[in-house]
């Protein structure tokens, strides 16, 4: 299989989705967790295990005293090598490479790169975590109440004000009802930020205590003069190593046979680890703000009322200040999620609905709402709802 082949099979995670069937249930910095970052560390794990990119991962020449297939299965396999004390001098004066000198000194041993695919399918797993534990947690509810009333509106409009009636009786019937809901919701909202926190440690730990310094590193060096700059980036990735293979002689005796090991795969680990130190601390400060929007949307009322009159127009006066009086976080986020399903205009009627019900007795200038409408779910699955969240 291609490397274009196995990559297409990540594009899922990224597509956008205007398939019927769906609805979302996250905000788009949700979903750059799940989808986008998942989706890059499995590419990337793609790419780093496709050696038709970059042919063998390792090769290694020595004195010809082992054959060359062995050295380098061996050196793969077990670790190689280099000299941190060589690390800064001159290439083709002092050393041969940078970190390689004589073996009479403090050493770094490098194995992570057997690891580096495994790390990063891993990463990519955590990554959609959170996600899968939300999915399980709203069980479909918002598809479920929205069902026939996201995308084109395509049919009758006596079929699709029925459906409408249903869903803001829905609404009104399982108020104050949502709270458990959106605990779930906000959990996994700060389990996002939690998680990509955890993975910059992990990946820190994994590269011996390099990554946290990684790319202010590396843009130092871009601004460094040519002839007077040492590239961060082959100190943690390093292109050239040595190996030290061991043998029985013909006499018996053990006889050492070094080797230099130029690791291509390390010219595509370290542009990877760049970007995703990037990537990472960009997810970061994304994921900090969400908690602090999510915060002031459970803690201050003036901050949901903020956000409905920014985005939605009522064609009734006073509604926002009746929803946001008479609902709570729950009911609040139901709304929020099914607003980024519904067309606007429908979204728009629903909302002038729900206050006239919320407003029935009570002395408004709104016109009310008839006082019993037929409760026949078009989905079995609404008033299944409503009994759970009764218990």
């Amino acid at each position: 299989m291609t490397v274009l082949g196995m990559a297409s099979a990540v594009a899922g995670f990224i597509k956008v989705r205007y398939l019927m069937d769906k609805a979302m249930i996250d905000n788009v910095i949700f979903r750059a967790h799940y989808r986008v970052t998942s989706a890059i560390l499995f590419l990337c794990c793609i790419i780093v295990t496709a050696n038709n990119l970059i042919g063998d991962p390792i090769q290694c020449i020595n004195d010809r005293g082992v054959p060359g297939h062995v050295i380098n299965t061996y050196c793969w396999i077990t670790y190689t090598f280099t000299l941190p004390h060589e690390q800064n001098k001159v290439v083709g004066q002092e050393v041969a490479h940078p970190g390689l000198g004589n073996d009479y000194q403090e050493k770094r041993y490098h194995s992570y790169y057997q690891w580096v695919p495994f790390v990063l399918f891993f990463q990519g797993v955590l990554f959609y975590v959170p996600h899968w534990f939300w999915k399980n947690w709203e069980q479909g509810k918002v598809r479920m109440i929205s069902e026939g009333l996201r995308g084109l509106l395509i049919g009758e409009k006596a079929e699709r004000e029925h459906r409408q009636n249903r869903l803001v009786q829905y609404l009104v019937e399982t108020m104050h009802q949502h709270n458990t809901y959106a605990f779930g919701y906000f959990i996994c909202e700060a389990l996002n930020f939690v998680n990509v926190i955890c993975n910059m440690v992990l990946t820190d730990r994994f590269l011996g205590g390099a990554f946290m310094s990684y790319g202010t590193d590396v843009v130092k060096f871009s601004n460094m003069n040519q002839e007077n700059r040492t590239d961060p980036m082959v100190a943690v990735f390093p292109r050239v190593t040595k190996c030290t293979f061991h043998k029985y002689g013909p006499t018996g005796s053990i006889q050492r046979h070094d080797a230099l090991c130029v690791l291509a795969l390390n010219i595509l680990n370290e542009k990877i680890y760049i970007f995703l130190w990037f990537w990472f601390i960009i997810l970061a400060v994304l994921s900090g703000v969400a908690i602090v929007y999510s915060a002031a949307v459970v803690t201050m009322p003036t901050t949901r009322e903020t956000i409905l009159r920014r985005r939605f127009r009522f064609g009734a006066p006073n509604a926002v200040d009746t929803i946001v009086r008479k609902t709570q976080v729950g009911d609040f986020l139901l709304l929020h999620l099914l607003g980024q399903n519904l067309n606007m205009a429908v979204f728009n009627e629903i909302l002038d609905e729900f206050v006239r019900r919320l407003n029935f007795g009570s002395n408004s200038n709104l016109p009310s709402a008839p006082s019993t409408i037929e409760m026949t779910p078009i989905y079995p699955e609404i008033e299944k709802f409503g009994k759970e969240t009764e218990t």
